[in-house]
């Protein structure tokens, strides 16, 4: 007996009884609005009451009157230490 006529009635039984249990579709559920997000930080936005970049390394010195990175003042006045470094800029 040829088992091709059975198989390809068995699928097409199969396939026919997917199809007629499929649910109506529901219409799509709207998205709630939603507040935009606050607007994201800007990189570089962290001055200090000086306008010290810390995030770039600078801190005030008020002997020098300006924005500075310690390790290059301290290498620029051989400074050293980072006690000397306070020392200087206080």
């Amino acid at each position: 007996m040829n088992r091709y006529p059975l198989l390809l009635l068995l699928a097409s039984s199969v396939l026919a009884g997917c199809a007629a249990s499929k649910s109506p579709t529901a219409a799509p559920t709207p998205i709630p609005a939603t507040r935009a997000a606050p607007p994201a930080a800007k990189v570089g936005g962290d001055s200090d009451t000086h306008g010290c970049k810390a995030s770039a390394g600078y801190t005030w010195c008020a002997k020098e009157n300006t924005c500075v990175r310690p390790w290059e003042l301290a290498q620029a006045k051989g400074l050293g230490l980072q006690e000397a470094f306070k020392k200087h800029c206080e």
